[in-house]
């Protein structure tokens, strides 16, 4: 009896400091010390963008081709951590929902952003089934239109486009651009939007477009990333997330070229997986996991 005893006490002081220690990380994990992070997921070739503000809220824009955002959001997310507050789809291609079915089997979900444009596939049925099941609310999003992630301090992504009711558009034309901005700093997302929307958009907004890092539209294709699109955002840094050796030669050297011209520094996910962007709302920072 005294030898279980012993044991026992052992055992209780063990499980004392276990949960000591895990109180103490889950503290000092969500200190985030005014810090938005915004993390350019490996998922291979496809789009995952998950956003972390200082309150805590989080968005992830795009979950990336099937079986690869789950393993990707254990790099960046705590591990008691399972829900995300929004989902937001700039297009309904298969790189960029599939992983969404997972998030949705594995994480609670308050709501999900769309374009407003359709797709036959089986995926993207898929997908609507299960949000509808889920009763979750779907925001169609419009040119002016905010979401704001933490507005104590007035962080929130514009949006740029879409203008008007793009049912009838094509899944890459139809993408939802957006500008993310937290202080003086600001971010450029264009899902795969191609040349042509980032001409109308340089024509609409033009020196409103000037951005400190552009997330590059649809893979580094040479149909986006446009010499004007570029020279207007006017980014110091950009990220192409594209996967490694992928059957589209992404990134297109065009695409490279254009921003090298303009002397913006660029990370791809290919070539070093996992980007991580942090923001004080003054200086960007970037480093990879």
């Amino acid at each position: 009896m005294q030898k279980f005893l012993e044991q026992l006490r052992w055992y209780i002081l063990g499980l004392l400091f276990v949960s000591t220690i895990f109180i103490w990380y889950a503290v000092i994990r969500e200190d985030r010390q005014g810090i938005l992070t915004i993390a350019f997921l490996d998922v291979g070739q496809g789009d995952a963008i998950y956003i972390e503000a200082p309150n805590g809220n989080q968005m992830l824009i795009d979950g990336g081709p099937p079986k690869a955002i789950l393993s990707a959001l254990r790099k960046v997310m705590p591990f008691y951590d399972r829900s995300i507050d929004m989902l937001l789809v700039t297009n309904p291609d298969k790189d960029h929902i599939a992983g969404f079915i997972d998030v949705l089997a594995n994480f609670k979900v308050n709501a999900v952003v769309e374009p407003g444009t359709d797709s036959p596939t089986a995926i993207y049925t898929e997908l609507e089934r299960t949000i509808a099941e889920k009763k979750l609310p779907k925001i169609l999003v419009h040119r002016g239109q905010i979401i704001w992630l933490d507005k104590k301090n007035s962080i929130g992504f514009q949006i740029l486009f879409p203008d008007r009711d793009i049912s009838g558009l094509g899944t890459n034309d139809g993408s939802i651009v957006g500008k993310l901005i937290y202080g003086n700093t600001s971010v450029m997302f264009t899902g795969d939007s191609p040349e042509k929307i980032e001409r109308y958009l340089a024509l609409l907004d033009g020196a409103k477009l000037k951005s400190d890092v552009l997330k590059v539209g649809h893979h580094g294709s040479r149909t986006s990333t446009s010499e004007e699109f570029v020279g207007f955002v006017a980014p110091t840094y950009a990220v192409i997330s594209d996967g490694k050796g992928n059957n589209y030669g992404h990134p297109h050297q065009e695409t490279l070229a254009t921003l090298q011209k303009f002397g913006v520094k660029f990370f791809r996910t290919d070539a070093l997986g996992t980007i991580v962007m942090s923001s004080d709302g003054n200086l960007v920072n970037f480093r990879t996991r």
